[in-house]
């Protein structure tokens, strides 16, 4: 009985990595850089370190844009004599900036989680999994976490 053959990276000596194929031991800019650059590509393999790479990056900016808008937000700030508050208008400006990075980066992280659970030899929907309440959040955190399997190479699409 043969085992079947799936296409793989060159080696590390040969040059970049391609685009198709998921890089192993990304670098925090390689994994951004990779990315943008796979915006809406639902095939291959993500290598955790791509994976988790970008989500520190995403949760960075998201951190940064909420401590702006919220100290920013109270230049300009106000008391009604009711007792409400009116929030400033770089609160509502960096709020847009908020909603654009979200809308942003919701298809390309969904092709990265897709890719994240190919690599580790499991089908792209499994992501669906994070709409169960209260577990399905959990359920794909730990498959997420899963270690690579050379299974997961039929998914990968080489490219010339």
């Amino acid at each position: 009985m043969t085992t079947p053959q799936y296409p793989t990276a060159p080696p590390a000596s040969a040059g970049e990595t391609p685009l198709w194929a998921p890089l192993y031991g990304a670098s925090f800019g390689q994994s951004i850089q990779r990315f943008f650059k796979k915006y809406a590509d639902f095939t291959g393999r993500a290598s955790r370190s791509e994976y988790w790479w970008w989500f520190l990056a995403y949760f960075i900016v998201d951190v940064v844009l909420y401590i702006l808008m919220f100290s920013l937000g109270m230049v300009g700030a106000s008391v009604n004599s009711d007792g409400t508050a009116t929030l400033g208008p770089l609160y509502w400006v960096l709020f847009v900036v908020l909603i654009v990075w979200w809308l942003a980066t919701i298809v390309p992280q969904l092709a990265l989680t897709w890719r994240r659970l190919h690599d580790a030899n499991l089908a792209g929907p499994f992501f669906f999994l994070g709409f169960i309440p209260f577990v399905g959040g959990i359920i794909v955190l730990v498959l997420t976490l899963l270690p690579s399997k050379p299974e997961g190479a039929r998914f990968d699409r080489p490219r010339a």
